[in-house]
């Protein structure tokens, strides 16, 4: 069974690129050696934020971008058994195109 997760308000759900194993040179490196990517493909968006207006606020990315996004920003979650990330939309620092 697939489980659907539907984020709240600003918020966007994320799965990171994986990271590379092997150099530039050919070296392979193992995973302990390496940092956790910020860069991910945006899996599911909220609706957006709610201004104090009551108006509400459309996120600037969309299901299927790739974005950068703070080393430290978000929660971490598994999402059938694959790690995904939670952020605020101002936790995203650009969209890769």
């Amino acid at each position: 069974m697939t489980t659907i997760v539907r984020p709240l308000g600003d918020r966007i759900l994320v799965r990171r690129v994986d990271a590379e194993t092997t150099s530039k040179g050919g070296i392979i490196i193992p995973p302990t050696a390496t940092e956790k990517p910020t860069e991910a493909i945006v899996v599911a968006v909220g609706p957006g934020r709610v201004l104090d207006n009551g108006a509400r606020l459309e996120p600037n990315v969309k299901t299927g971008d790739r974005v950068l996004f703070g080393k430290y920003e978000g929660n971490e979650i598994k999402v059938d058994g694959v790690d995904h990330v939670f952020l605020r939309e101002e936790g995203i620092l650009a969209v890769l195109t």
